[in-house]
């Protein structure tokens, strides 16, 4: 019978199994994504809404990510009906210098600066019911911006035709409404192609229904697809950086701020309006337009204010508080003519506003610190002038140094009086001489003339 006995391996045996090992497990366990990226890597960004400088940020991450991911393309779905020049700008200069080849698909509509954004992609492909124009620059209430704006926006239009190959009298027409096309737009109207339209001329590649249908139109229909998502924080960003809410944000605060100044202690006012300056300064940095240097100054700004409202009158620290609480805010904002703007309005409101509460609430709170509150009816204003008018020839003694102003006992009650304009010092015999409305006027007596 023969014995079992154990078997000894060598031990360079085991250092190459280890070896055989670690070369072929990332093998085995490797994510099915990469594998799938054999095929291709898609990244989609939405480009949706207002174009603000909100949207800007968030694109600007997605494009960093599909770059650091190794994207092979990247797709833009446009539905959006225009929005911030200067936003558009940057968005069209992000997409030319992106080193990703880029598909605009227009599933909706691509109006004015949408169309803008479209043009600067590599190529666009577009819903059959999906329409790209109408490019016109406008103000906020509607009113067509002036021509030097318009000149400027026309060549920024027909440059990114032209760099797309496109035929720039096309987008020069969704820009001017004398432009006349035949067959496509008269005179007073703007250009808005349809997909068709779009085709026709050289402003489409293609047309599809869905997003499935782009990616084979780029020859990447088996692609890994990671659509980039709008954080909540980008999200919250952009609907705070409109100009309307802006404003509206900076009223609420100053509004907020001055209430609190009429109630006692701090109240739902007062936390209304640090929260609205929050959120401004929140959303303006999660956009980029605010550093941290525009925070800094607005807590000195503030600090500046805080210690004036412990000091007698209104100096010094009060001014630079408030220009520093302003530089902030605009510094803050998209630009300077937006942030004076928001600073306007939010200022308008707040005077209105004091003025009201002024002349129809009873003061209190913190506001009965910096305001003269006592006052007198007109029977009680008469009474008070009789009684200091009974005053007159009466002596006292100077309970202070009199140059010209002071206190003097006359009666055994304190009085504030003014000299006849000689120093007199404490101490000394005065005697009242006239009452003039509040001021009481005294000399000083000779040595010989009693009390």
């Amino acid at each position: 019978m023969v014995k079992g006995r154990n078997i000894r391996y060598p031990a360079g045996a085991w250092v190459t199994l280890f070896m055989i090992l670690c070369t072929f497990a990332p093998l085995v366990f490797v994510p099915m994504q990469v594998l799938a990226q054999d095929d291709g890597l898609v990244y989609v960004v939405e480009v949706s809404d207002v174009v603000e400088k909100g949207l800007l940020a968030y694109m600007e991450r997605a494009f960093r990510e599909a770059e650091e991911a190794g994207a092979d393309h990247i797709i833009l779905q446009l539905h959006t009906p225009g929005g911030e020049v200067d936003a558009a700008e940057e968005i069209g200069n992000l997409i030319q210098f992106s080193s990703i080849p880029v598909t605009a698909f227009i599933n909706t509509n691509a109006t004015s600066a949408g169309a803008f954004i479209a043009l600067n992609a590599d190529q666009i492909v577009m819903a059959p019911t999906g329409t790209m124009g109408s490019a016109q620059v406008v103000h906020l209430e509607g009113q067509a911006a002036d021509e030097k704006a318009q000149s400027h926006w026309k060549s920024r239009m027909a440059g990114a035709a032209t760099a797309g190959g496109r035929d720039p009298i096309y987008a020069i027409a969704m820009v001017d409404p004398s432009v006349e096309i035949e067959g496509l737009v008269t005179d007073e109207q703007l250009l808005n192609f349809t997909a068709d339209q779009a085709l026709e001329h050289g402003y489409a590649e293609g047309i599809a229904n869905n997003l499935q249908e782009v990616l084979q139109f780029i020859e990447l229909e088996n692609a890994t697809v990671v659509e980039v998502e709008i954080t909540w924080a980008e999200r919250l960003a952009r609907f705070i950086t409109h100009p309307i809410v802006a404003s509206i944000l900076l009223s609420v605060a100053s509004l907020g701020l001055i209430l609190e100044l009429y109630s006692p202690g701090f109240g739902v006012p007062g936390i209304l309006g640090i929260s609205a300056l929050l959120l401004f300064f929140f959303g303006h940095l999660v956009a980029g337009f605010a550093g941290m240097e525009a925070v800094l100054l607005f807590i000195a700004g503030l600090i500046l204010i805080i210690i004036e409202l412990f000091m007698p009158g209104f100096g010094i620290f009060g001014i630079l508080g408030i220009v520093a609480v302003g530089a902030s805010l605009t510094l803050a904002s998209e630009n300077v003519i937006i942030g004076l703007q928001n600073i306007g309005i939010a200022l308008l409101l707040t005077i209105i506003v004091a003025a009201v509460l002024s002349r129809y609430l009873h003061i209190k709170g913190v506001w009965s610190r910096l305001v003269l509150q006592e006052g007198l009816s007109t029977e009680e204003g008469r009474a008070v002038f009789e009684q200091k008018s009974a005053l007159v020839g009466k002596t006292g003694i100077a309970l202070t140094k009199l140059r010209p102003s002071g206190a003097v006992r006359i009666d055994g009650q304190r009085y504030d009086v003014v000299s006849d304009g000689t120093v007199i010092e404490q101490g000394a015999k005065v005697e009242v001489i006239k009452v003039e409305g509040p001021r009481i006027v005294v000399r000083e007596l000779d040595n010989e003339d009693g009390v």
